[in-house]
């Protein structure tokens, strides 16, 4: 191993495979179910509210998003819903979490290029069971030293992970997708982190990039095994 990087985590979702576009689908299905209530915009709003009161009680993933959605849709149609459209968007959360794993580019190989030199996690918040079976499909579980599902990710998420992987905070690399919950918190930790952008991105994970030699930015995967090269 390199003498100064030993650790690399990775987010998961819109990092190494297709997901807030799965969310985007639904939200557009859940917005032409209730289309004779509201308007998209208006629901939309309203939808992300749900979101942000929720998150606390239900935490990340699909289960806490459908029960979002038929708060919100409980609330326009003020109690009174039909049980045709709570039955539909129970199956659009289903079909969510049915949906075939999708990699995204130069995923597989900058992991299977790294992973013969570095110790790898996957760091990554959601559901535990809909997480682990995502992690099956996409065929790189192999790959990885060691899978943390975590319910948020903070500083102090990220110096317990890393502080037990070989080198400890600051021998260790965070890449992913959200400057908020992957690369933020990461380098306030001690560690490197890494933007990797994507196409769509949820309001929620929004934040501005630290000022700080540790972050980088990347435009794809397939740009990561040099950079890692680089800081050796």
């Amino acid at each position: 191993m390199p003498g100064n990087l030993l650790t690399i985590g990775f987010d998961a979702d819109d990092t190494l495979w297709h997901n807030e576009r799965f969310f985007k689908l639904t939200q557009d299905r859940f917005a032409e179910v209730l289309s004779d209530y509201a308007d998209g915009a208006d629901l939309n709003a309203r939808l992300q509210a749900a979101e942000r009161r929720n998150l606390g009680h239900y935490g990340f993933g699909v289960k806490g998003f459908v029960l979002s959605m038929i708060e919100t849709a409980v609330e326009v149609t003020e109690g009174r819903v039909p049980g045709h459209v709570i039955s539909e968007l129970l199956e659009a959360g289903r079909d969510m979490l049915a949906h075939p794993i999708e990699l995204l580019p130069h995923a597989r190989e900058a992991v299977e290029a790294l992973a013969a030199s570095h110790h790898l996690v996957l760091i990554t918040k959601g559901d535990l069971l809909h997480q682990e079976r995502k992690l099956a499909q996409s065929g790189l579980g192999e790959l990885f030293d060691a899978v943390e599902i975590v319910s948020d990710k903070t500083p102090d998420t990220y110096a317990r992970i890393f502080g037990a992987r070989p080198g400890g905070t600051e021998a260790a690399m965070m890449v992913g997708n959200s400057m908020k919950s992957d690369v933020v918190p990461a380098v306030a930790a001690g560690s490197w982190g890494v933007f990797v952008p994507h196409d769509l991105q949820w309001d929620f994970e929004h934040a501005d990039p630290p000022d700080t030699p540790r972050y980088r930015a990347i435009s794809d995967l397939g740009d990561l095994p040099g950079l890692v090269q680089d800081i050796g």
